[in-house]
């Protein structure tokens, strides 16, 4: 290891020591996230005001950060089919889904398809007040090499009926492992089928029926206890991977796409505050939802993982929104792979806008819209929640609009920039989702929704 590296490796770990002196001190887990923040933002501008984003040096150390980073958000996706798998499981052996859970999935599917749709709608929006057009947008070496692979994996696009039999759990023990995009879904599946043969269980002989529950509650326990460890190490792991991030930034390349990257944030702004729109017309506050999902939203941000904030998400909806177990855990796995708002709806909406003119298709045109609208939100079934999930909605969209794939590739470079914002709210969309499923169907704690108490992620 050379020198440069062992030193800013050791930076890296003494600030993670300071981070555990904090916890030492008792100091909130919230408030540790928050620091790891702002010293992995910190760390990563020095390091990038030493070496330049592109040195030896920033990529070594990189290598080496990754062990905390994206080891840290591996060790949550670990946990995420295990626990969509259990929690599902356990709330038909608790009776809260009972006889709604026609209504709950369909209400849930619901509000994800729908607020994708209008999240498609605002980047359209966004799109047209900046006046974006792929064609004044330049492109160098990577972007070439990186437009020719997303045109090759376009001729892998399949239709929406092949998606939809996708879904389907023919070999749940593979889906277990999150091997496909549609795995989490078909868990969710899997689970289901196992609740209603448990329901039938019970009323056919009630000793076996207890003693599965006692099976059940007893994975459930554990599985919950490996989810408290992993998210323990939250402040830790965010202060490695904004490191990274900001370290290997290349900001002459968001300079220079800088009206995207505003355009895009813009979008997903406004999609948020449509969020906050259901929540107060859900008859609750807004300004609680902000507080009490600061935190997961945050790791959303930092770690662009919608499946690595699997836990954080059902956490949040449980402890701090007052959501039932059986309906967070559906919301959450759901918004996996439907319905998500930034990379499914906002993002493919700005690049068939902004692609449409360089094949000489007038974007403006009241059907050529709407058209986008219901191919997003039909196509934002089956996007998987982890890198890339952003990418492949687009493919999806540009082949069915019949637009060319190879111009999305120009903005490879300012894509981590955006995909933190985008993962963001793919997973307050999913936590909407429960909140407001909740609500209509008079499950949702509101003694808990309102307390004004942050009942610590990281505890049991």
């Amino acid at each position: 290891m050379a020198f440069y590296t062992v030193i800013n490796v050791a930076v890296l770990l003494l600030l993670a020591v300071f981070l555990y002196y904090l916890n030492k001190k008792h100091i909130k887990f919230s408030s540790r996230v928050f620091i790891g923040l702002a010293l992995g933002i910190l760390l990563g501008l020095v390091l990038q005001l030493f070496y330049g984003a592109t040195s030896d040096e920033i990529t070594n150390t990189v290598l080496w950060y990754n062990i905390i980073g994206t080891g840290y958000v591996k060790l949550l996706q670990m946990v995420a089919m295990p626990l969509v798998f259990i929690s599902i499981l356990s709330a038909f052996t608790k009776m809260k889904l009972g006889n709604n859970l026609g209504k709950i999935a369909g209400l849930i599917l619901l509000i994800l398809v729908g607020t994708t749709a209008i999240a498609g709608a605002v980047g359209i929006f966004s799109a047209s007040l900046f006046n974006l057009d792929a064609s004044e947008l330049v492109q160098g070496v990577a972007e070439k090499e990186r437009g020719a692979s997303l045109e090759e994996s376009s001729a892998e696009v399949v239709s929406l009926p092949e998606q939809i039999i996708e879904l389907f759990p023919a070999n749940p023990f593979l889906d277990l492992t999150g091997a496909r995009s549609t795995s989490t879904i078909a868990v969710v599946i899997f689970a289901a089928f196992l609740g209603f043969s448990y329901l039938r269980v019970v009323r056919k002989d009630e000793e076996t029926s207890k003693t599965i529950k006692k099976a059940i509650d007893a994975i459930y326990s554990l599985v919950m206890g490996v989810v408290t460890i992993v998210i323990r190490l939250t402040p830790y792991g965010i202060l490695a991977i904004m490191a990274r991030t900001v370290a290997t930034s290349d900001f002459d390349a968001i300079y220079n796409l800088g009206k995207f990257v505003i355009a895009s944030y813009l979008a997903l702004i406004i999609v948020f505050i449509i969020h906050l729109l259901i929540i107060t017309l859900s008859g609750l506050n807004p300004i609680t939802y902000i507080k009490k999902t600061a935190e997961t939203l945050l790791f959303a941000f930092t770690s662009r993982s919608s499946a690595g904030t699997l836990p954080l998400n059902l956490k949040t909806q449980v402890n701090r929104l007052g959501v039932p177990d059986g309906i967070a855990n559906f919301a959450g796995s759901f918004g996996l792979s439907i319905g998500q708002n930034g990379c499914a709806g906002v993002y493919p909406a700005m690049l068939a806008m902004m692609i449409a003119p360089t094949v000489g298709i007038y974007p403006f045109e009241p059907s050529f819209i709407l058209t986008v609208i219901v191919v997003v939100a039909i196509s934002s079934f089956g996007v998987a929640g982890v890198g890339g999930g952003a990418t492949f909605a687009a493919i999806i969209v540009l082949s069915a609009l019949d637009l060319p794939v190879a111009l999305a590739g120009v903005l490879i470079s300012v894509e981590p920039l955006i995909d933190m914002g985008r993962t963001a709210l793919n997973v307050s969309g999913s936590m909407v989702a429960g909140v407001a499923t909740s609500r209509i169907t008079g499950d949702l704690n509101k003694s808990v929704y309102s307390n004004p108490a942050l009942k610590e992620l990281g505890e049991s």
